[in-house]
């Protein structure tokens, strides 16, 4: 048979292989996957709906809680004023609280007061639970467990299915002991049930609790998909079966796309035979194949040494030996990319850890210059020459009086200094820590991404604080704003941020030395933002200090520069901080307004999630 055949033969059996396969996959993967994507929709509608109603729920809990922490609520439920109801129970009350039912109950359950209304026709509405004298005994919520944490909940009345909650009656500023409760009531069918559907755009309906008792079913129609959801009462016996239906749209669409997709691809299948049957043959099939494996296997592996080595003298020849030429080019580059790579890495690691480990070793070293100077001059061989002359004796009785109280005195001296060098090796300790903790993360970093930890702001700064040289700090005064508390815990790479805020405040410090000034100040404020990205943590730390001239706003950050005396810096602080940032997946400006006006540092990092 010649190739011709052969390769038509070939080709149309793949296309009717593919066509088949097209049709069953259509039929077997693709048509579930539409109805999987249904039940999953069809589930997010429920949750949505369930969403809104808890959201609904919710904010009938916080009125309600609002009028059970009124000082005159706590008042009334004492002395049951008729001035408290004249003033406060109107015919609008309820419209504000937008609630349809009002309870006052005291510590024993009994009903104080007790008001309904219909919100569309102003009109009392006549429910059973307002005409209650006292709460029936099994009632699950009372004053004293609703303290902090408001009771809701679905409850079954002569008027349908009423949303309730409950908050204890407190003093007005959130005090206790409670002296009863507040209970606020909404009807759910009607209005609030529309108002539900309309904020879960779905189509929601109420029907009999199920008879199975089942939590949440799914029932599949021809047109519809609907979801039942059991909601259960306030006592936790079932109440009512909330049902979504979901229109099968996407079934019905994908039904249509596989068609014209089939369609289309018989026809495209039956056209490319033709054309194929015109131009292959095996001149062009068989080297072309050959290099397209080989190009597949070079782009998917890492393996760059193998070659194709088609030896043709035609078009295909040349392209097979320009290939292989391009390949050894790439292995070669790509042989010196990561030699330069690794010796660069390597170089600025180490500019890192020693700025860094400089900058904690520092206040090691001042420490322990002050804990020797202490030492020298403790009053040590003092005590020991009289404490040897008490032990000859010999000495009159005003000699020994005399050597006796300088001993106590030497003794009150030495403890003064033991303690004073206690404190200083303790610091310095803690300081020891920092540095084997730069050191563990610098090795970390250099192999995996910075650990994410949860801290709070204000003991983030401190921390910082703890490894910046006594001489920087005693020049700095450094403010947290009150947004760095109010904040709380935010997950980030804690070590990492602590090092950058270290060369913040070191930076800082500096500006004020070199502004003139004995004394300067540092403040830290922070806020989240929200972007496309997800949350994100914005520092802003802002001193008043030399400043930063414009054409320097950019340059502050390259690597070298520094408008210090390069005796004493190399421009590796902020070119670092730059560096650790971006690897974090932040970033980092600076913002002045001028020399000798103070300079402000932003830096942008990404939050984790809990």
């Amino acid at each position: 048979m010649k190739i011709r055949s052969k390769v038509t033969a070939l080709v149309a059996g793949l296309f009717v292989f593919l066509g088949v396969a097209a049709l069953l996959v259509g039929k077997f993967v693709i048509m579930p996957s539409f109805a999987q994507l249904e039940s999953a929709d069809a589930q997010t509608a429920m949750r949505r709906v369930s969403f809104a109603l808890d959201s609904t729920l919710e904010r009938v809990a916080m009125s309600a809680t609002d009028w059970g922490n009124w000082a005159d609520t706590y008042s009334f439920v004492n002395d049951h004023s008729p001035a408290f109801i004249t003033a406060n129970i109107t015919d609008v009350t309820l419209k504000q609280l937008n609630a349809n039912v009002l309870l006052v109950v005291d510590l024993a359950g009994n009903v104080v007061l007790a008001t309904d209304r219909d919100l569309a026709t102003d009109g009392a509405l006549g429910l059973d639970l307002t005409e209650l004298k006292a709460l029936p005994p099994n009632f699950p919520w009372t004053a004293e467990r609703l303290i902090g944490n408001p009771g809701k909940g679905l409850i079954n009345t002569n008027r349908g299915l009423l949303m309730l909650a409950s908050a204890p009656i407190l003093d007005g500023k959130g005090r206790g002991p409670a002296r009863g409760m507040v209970i606020l009531g909404r009807l759910l069918p009607g209005p609030a049930l529309r108002a539900i559907a309309a904020q879960a755009q779905i189509q929601v309906a109420l029907s009999p609790p199920p008879v199975d008792g089942a939590a949440e079913t799914m029932k599949i129609g021809d047109s519809a998909t609907r979801v039942n959801r059991a909601l259960n009462d306030i006592y936790g016996k079932p109440l009512m079966t909330l049902s979504v239906d979901v229109p099968r749209e996407v079934s019905l669409r994908g039904k249509t796309a596989v068609k014209v997709a089939s369609t289309y691809l018989v026809a495209a299948a039956v056209l490319v035979l033709v054309l194929l049957v015109m131009v292959l043959n095996r001149v062009i099939l068989n080297p072309l194949a050959t290099m397209t494996r080989h190009a597949v296997a070079i782009g998917k592996g890492t393996d760059l040494t193998t070659r194709l080595d088609l030896h043709r003298g035609d078009e295909m020849g040349v392209l097979a030996r320009e290939f292989d030429s391009m390949v050894e080019r790439v292995a070669e580059t790509r042989m010196e990319l990561v030699d330069q790579s690794f010796q660069a890495g390597f170089a600025e690691l180490a500019k890192g850890v020693l700025h860094n480990l400089g900058n904690a070793m520092t206040p090691i070293g001042v420490r322990l210059a002050n804990l020797g100077e202490r030492l020298r001059t403790a009053p040590a061989d003092d005590a020991d020459l009289a404490a040897a002359e008490l032990r000859h004796g010999g000495a009159d009785a005003e000699r020994h009086a005399d050597l006796q109280e300088f001993l106590r005195l030497a003794c009150k001296e030495l403890a003064v200094t033991v303690r004073s060098a206690r404190e200083d090796v303790e610091v310095m300790s803690r300081q020891a820590t920092v540095i084997q903790t730069v050191l563990s993360e610098q090795l970390r970093s250099a192999r995996n991404d910075a650990v994410i930890e949860p801290v709070r702001l204000t003991e983030l700064v401190a921390q910082s604080l703890e490894i910046v040289p006594d001489a920087y700090r005693q020049r700095l005064t450094v403010d947290t704003d009150d947004t760095l508390r109010s904040l709380g815990v935010v997950r980030v790479a804690r070590t990492v941020l602590r090092l950058i805020l270290q060369n913040l405040i070191i930076n800082a410090a500096d500006a004020v030395r070199d502004a003139g000034k004995d004394k300067g100040s540092l403040r830290l404020s922070a806020r989240i933002v929200v972007d496309a990205d997800g949350e994100r943590l914005h520092l802003q730390c802002e001193d008043d200090g030399v400043g930063i001239a414009p054409q320097n706003l950019q340059r502050v950050f390259e690597k070298g520069f520094s408008t210090k005396s390069p005796e004493t810096n190399h421009g590796i602080g902020l070119h670092w901080c730059a560096n650790a940032i971006n690897a974090l997946g932040g970033r980092i400006w600076a913002a002045s307004e001028g020399p000798g006006r103070g300079a402000s540092m932003h830096l942008i990092v990404p939050l984790a999630a809990n």
